[in-house]
């Protein structure tokens, strides 16, 4: 990680360091977790004494930014997190209607970061965005729907930075976590889906084409249509789990009525 760091130019003081890790942080090029160097590494690649980085260090672990574990080292703090309080968060899960509304804003959101990646990506950008189309292409031969379901997040996110916007950037982020952490769908539901999985992987494919060649038309229309189809597929899912789990409560009350029970397998009900 040592070469995203750059020697300070004037005075060498804790606020430059501090404006610099700050600017990564913002960029997105630290992200959430990520450890810095040591003390004794860092501070060569900004030019800077020791005790000069460990008091830039306590200004951004005040600012939290930063946060340090006892023999551990000095972590990027969970910003993303703190986009929606626990409370917001749990209002959200328990409202049918905000699912919708997830979508809908996905949709155009993800829309506006294809564009602005096709028009803006750098060839490291491209070849980002390659590595990960060829782990998702890996994954989905294989047949890892948890592995290809997290490539596929990795990849939305991937896009957003290649857009190169600070405030979309984030703003997706906090997006993608409110997914990540399951508070709409299992997202695997969609993946069994029949034929969903190679819908989606065509669909990648197209945002990731039309990305890397520029058309910014292109990308933001493919962006749309993936939204879309997720969005029906999250409905059918749900839908079908809705089918389930009624005519299993159907099942087991006939056979409870008849003196009979459920036969062996048949007493989970599929995730929600």
């Amino acid at each position: 990680m040592g070469e995203i760091y750059s020697r300070i130019e004037h005075s060498r003081t804790a606020d430059e360091v501090v404006q610099q890790i700050e600017s990564l942080i913002l960029e997105g090029v630290l992200r959430v977790g990520d450890r810095l160097p040591g003390e004794r590494e860092l501070a060569p690649q900004f030019e800077v004494s020791r005790p000069i980085l460990r008091d830039a260090l306590k200004v951004l672990e005040a600012r939290g930014l930063l946060v340090s574990r006892h023999g551990g080292g000095t972590f990027v703090a969970d910003v993303i997190g703190q986009v929606f309080s626990k409370p917001v968060m749990d209002l959200i899960a328990t409202h049918r209607k905000a699912a919708a509304d997830y979508m809908e804003y996905r949709r155009e959101i993800e829309g506006i970061a294809a564009d602005y990646a096709a028009r803006r990506a750098t060839a490291d950008d491209r070849a980002m965005l390659n590595e990960i189309m060829q782990r998702m292409e890996t994954a989905h031969r294989g047949g890892d729907f948890a592995d290809e379901a997290a490539i596929d997040v990795e990849f939305h996110s991937a896009v957003g930075e290649c857009a190169h916007n600070i405030i979309l950037l984030h703003t997706l982020r906090s997006c993608y976590r409110l997914l990540s952490d399951g508070v709409f769908h299992n997202r695997l539901l969609v993946y069994n889906l029949p034929g969903a999985r190679e819908r989606l992987l065509e669909q990648h494919r197209a945002i990731h084409k039309a990305v890397t060649e520029g058309d910014s038309t292109g990308a933001r229309e493919a962006a749309m249509a993936h939204i879309d189809f997720v969005a029906q597929a999250m409905t059918d899912a749900e839908r079908t789990g809705d089918w389930q789990r009624v005519s299993r409560l159907r099942l087991r009350q006939r056979l409870d009525n008849a003196g009979g029970k459920v036969p062996d397998g048949g007493n989970e009900e599929p995730a929600r």
